[in-house]
């Protein structure tokens, strides 16, 4: 497959230059649109599916005069292998939802990827902008714009007392869904993520794993995300999740400099060791790389570790993931291979890194 958006490894949110990019990784703003005449791609049949797909995909190629689809790509679910959508999931550009379930699915992604549009998801239009750093206003504002371009040119199933219909009741209302993916490192060695994380969700924001919904929070990376929309503004929903994930930002600094106050040596010897892992390691599973990639990238922050980028953590945290690696490799790997060749990966480019 050809799709530069497979090839590629970096997306714009990895790059980590936006705003308190140490401990915020991403900001991302997703909306969900339905097209009034046809039903919801989860009760739909092959035709109805088709017909989104012909709609929205003849809607996007007469829409080049709009600067964010100048260098965008229509990618169909059905011209990619398993493989290459897992690399997808695994780079936040499409769901997993998506990949494993949509037979009639495509995706718009703009030539930076900031912006993903899946089609017949969940909901026939889900409108995605993902920022590196602290940008939720300005993901939202994108988002907006876009939402608002498709508008003019689809008829949207809206209704006055509900606001627009989504397959999922939780998404009536606004539509939006808004989450922010922090690092924290430090606030999981204090012990103090128990306490944190369940006064988040009683106020109505949802704590979920790197993947979303049921999947683990690997690297200590955690997405949090508003949970309803129906009776809220949009304003309201983005202010709620800006305010708490502001809180948590401090919470994560006080904690690190409390460690670096209390325990210094323990934190650099932490640190230290897992760089040394890194660049030594002939063997890593998954799982042990995200943790080690979180205690360097927690090294670089503090000023321990100077001749590698935080961006290049960000980086690999996501293709060390199965998919790039069996991408990568062009074919099906086993756990063992795939072992072999991350630990390989991580070596190569942190060597890379220290060379420049």
């Amino acid at each position: 497959m050809s799709h530069r958006y497979v090839r590629n490894s970096v997306s714009e949110w990895m790059r980590g230059k936006g705003p308190q990019s140490d401990i915020v990784i991403s900001s991302r703003v997703r909306i969900a649109r339905n097209l009034a005449d046809l039903p919801f791609p989860t009760v739909a049949d092959e035709y109805q599916a088709k017909e989104v797909l012909k709609r929205v995909e003849q809607v996007f190629r007469r829409g080049r005069d709009n600067p964010v689809f100048s260098d965008a790509q229509w990618i169909s679910m059905a011209d990619l292998t398993d493989l290459e959508k897992r690399v997808l999931v695994e780079k936040h550009l499409i769901s997993l939802n998506m990949a494993e379930e949509s037979r009639h699915g495509a995706v718009i992604l703009s030539g930076n990827e900031a912006v993903s549009i899946m089609v017949n998801e969940e909901d026939h239009l889900r409108i995605q902008c993902l920022f590196p750093g602290f940008q939720l206003v300005d993901a939202w504002r994108l988002a907006d714009q876009l939402d608002d371009w498709f508008e003019k040119r689809l008829n949207y199933a809206f209704d006055e007392k509900c606001g627009f219909l989504t397959s999922c009741p939780t998404n009536v209302g606004t539509g939006i869904r808004a989450s922010v993916m922090v690092h924290l490192p430090a606030l999981a060695m204090a012990e103090q993520l128990n306490r944190l994380l369940p006064a988040i969700t009683q106020v109505g924001l949802a704590v979920r794993g790197i993947y979303g919904e049921g999947s683990e929070a690997l690297g200590n990376l955690y997405q949090v995300s508003n949970q309803v929309t129906l009776g809220l503004t949009e304003d309201e929903i983005l202010d709620k999740l800006q305010g708490v994930v502001q809180q948590l930002i401090q919470h994560e600094k006080n904690a690190r400099a409390h460690l670096m106050e209390i325990s210094p040596i323990q934190l650099e010897d932490r640190v230290y060791r897992s760089y040394g892992i890194l660049t030594n390691a002939r063997v890593i599973d998954s799982k042990e790389a995200m943790s080690r990639l979180s205690d360097v990238r927690l090294g670089i922050d503090l000023g321990l570790i100077r001749d590698v980028s935080a961006h290049v953590m960000n980086e690999l945290m996501v293709i060390t993931q199965p998919g790039f690696l069996q991408h990568q490799a062009g074919q099906i790997l086993t756990p063992e291979e795939r072992d072999k060749r991350r630990a390989a990966l991580i070596r190569e480019r942190l060597a890379q890194e220290r060379r420049f």
